[in-house]
């Protein structure tokens, strides 16, 4: 059974990321960076599709029901453009849950709940805030989800969830993929077990 390919793009900027605040299922629309970097990581689709040569217009695209991933997935299609709205949503590609953390800066996190931050410094992989996820399982709805795709496919989604996908197809491990940062405006390709990033 042949693998399928992801083309992964990460969300564009919000103002909360450029803040250093957590996210999660926050719905924070994207900045004027983050709309840039959506277009460009449209111009480099583009480039692989013509490089490996694919027809843009016949894979499947699906994103995250978030607000800054739906935002991403339509200014990328104008950029190719595809129909704006032509793509499916996933709930499964949802960020991670932060729980009583959302909205809170990491230095905020430890000082509002210490004990709980200081055990999930030790294990960012298993350890969740109130409320909120563990990266374990958000490895389990990705493996899901990567499982469920029957060809080639363009997903818009998020840092946590490129993280939790790189452990679920053993690229990386919990502890290498806890540190990574997943770079907006870039192109990230899941192929033949490994990974490739454009920017």
């Amino acid at each position: 059974m042949s693998v399928p390919t992801i083309y992964y793009l990460r969300h564009g900027e919000t103002e909360w990321n450029a803040l250093g605040r957590l996210q999660g299922n926050k719905d924070v629309p994207l900045n004027a960076r983050g709309r840039g970097q959506a277009v460009q990581a449209a111009g480099i689709l583009a480039d692989l599709f013509k490089r490996d040569g694919r027809d843009k217009a016949a894979l499947p695209y699906v994103s995250s029901p978030l607000g800054r991933a739906r935002s991403t997935m339509e200014l990328v299609r104008g950029k190719l453009e595809l129909p704006a709205m032509d793509y499916s949503l996933d709930d499964r590609l949802r960020e991670i849950g932060y729980g009583s953390w959302e909205g809170l800066t990491l230095a905020e996190s430890e000082a509002f709940d210490p004990e709980v931050y200081a055990r999930r410094l030790a294990d960012k992989w298993t350890v969740a805030p109130a409320g909120g996820e563990t990266y374990a399982a958000v490895q389990q709805r990705m493996l899901d989800w990567y499982e469920s795709r029957l060809v080639d496919t363009v997903a818009v989604a998020h840092g946590g969830t490129a993280r939790a996908l790189m452990v679920a197809l053993g690229i990386e491990t919990p502890a290498s993929a806890a540190e990574l940062y997943i770079e907006q405006g870039a192109v990230y390709v899941f192929r033949d077990g490994r990974l490739e990033k454009y920017s």
